[in-house]
């Protein structure tokens, strides 16, 4: 499952042109990651665990450790990654959607990629140069607090913190831009009549309630007596109408906006968090260990997380929601 819907993400960034834009690039990249989780990492975990030992000889447990701490570290990067780009886009968006181009997503993919490297070495360094586990075991096995801070910091705590910040403050910005449209529209559709403004919100084509019109339309006669004869009453329920169906078209949106944003948290929390806190706890307490049993699940539960993340950042863009449409059409008729 993993495999086909993050295929499925890139192929439609690929094909579709109306999704050739820089931030869907970062999300191509972590489509990109999560797909290596899926091809290189997965299935040697699935035999390992079956197994219960490891039987593919010293190389192959080294490349494919690296190959994993790499890739989960990279795929958690690129959520940061992705929350700083849309936290730019939405607290800078003129001067922002200058920069924002492809140049810039591709040297912002690179950094992350970098530092993946750079984060995941270490580790890997240390377990070679202590001689390593039993040979029927692939693992990486410390008690510096040194190497366990170094390791778990960078490649979830710090990134972490930052999308946490990011996040409230994307939906503390996305709040006051509502509350800004919503300013805005009352009064660019506020008529004058008789000298009085009437507040008037659009419609969107509702036969019940007809937008009204001012002196300035081309109009008829009939229709500007119609407007100055128009009650106290009627104008008053009218602008309260107005003003309840902003304020409700503003709380869906910042409802909408709230659970995208305690998705993506609560899938990265959950599936990343106990994991972390585990190699915290085993690698800085010399008496504490965990049963392979337990590892595995935690292991598995950070695997999980490359499968959510492609549904999490494209379920709720229309335009990903039509390529994907359009891409399952092709498949049905070949």
């Amino acid at each position: 499952m993993t495999m086909v819907i993050n295929s499925l993400v890139i192929t439609a960034i690929i094909v579709t042109r109306k999704l050739h834009h820089p931030a869907n690039y970062l999300i191509c990249s972590l489509a990109v990651t999560d797909l290596l989780v899926a091809i290189l990492v997965m299935p040697f975990s699935i035999l390992y665990i079956q197994r219960e030992s490891w039987v593919m000889g010293e190389a192959v447990c080294n490349v494919w450790l690296s190959v994993d701490i790499t890739c989960c570290t990279c795929s958690i990067l690129h959520l940061a990654a992705i929350a700083l780009d849309r936290y730019w886009a939405i607290t800078d968006a003129v001067e922002y959607s200058r920069k924002r181009t492809g140049i810039r997503a591709g040297i912002t993919v690179a950094v992350v990629w970098f530092l993946s490297v750079l984060i995941s070495l270490p580790p890997l360094l240390w377990r070679n140069h202590g001689g390593g586990p039993e040979e029927d075991q692939c693992l990486i096995t410390h008690h510096h607090i040194a190497f366990t801070l170094y390791s778990t910091l960078g490649a979830f705590y710090i990134p972490l913190l930052l999308i946490l910040i990011l996040y409230y403050k994307i939906y503390r910005a996305a709040q006051t831009l509502f509350l800004r449209r919503g300013a805005s529209r009352a009064s660019q559709h506020s008529s004058m009549v008789n000298g009085t403004t009437l507040p008037s919100c659009p419609t969107d084509g509702d036969p019940q309630n007809p937008p009204e019109k001012s002196y300035s339309d081309p109009s008829t006669e009939g229709d500007r007596v119609r407007i100055a004869v128009k009650s106290p009453q009627s104008e008053s329920r009218r602008e309260r109408e107005c003003s309840l169906r902003r304020q409700r078209i503003s709380g869906t949106r910042e409802r909408r906006a709230a659970s995208t944003l305690g998705l993506i948290l609560g899938a990265f929390v959950v599936c990343w968090m106990p994991f972390f806190l585990k190699e915290v706890i085993v690698n800085t307490c010399g008496s504490c260990s965990t049963s392979m049993e337990l590892a595995d699940f935690l292991t598995w539960l950070g695997y999980l997380n490359s499968l959510i993340n492609p549904l999490i950042y494209t379920i709720f863009n229309e335009d990903f929601k039509k390529a994907f449409q359009r891409l399952v059409r092709c498949r049905l008729r070949l």
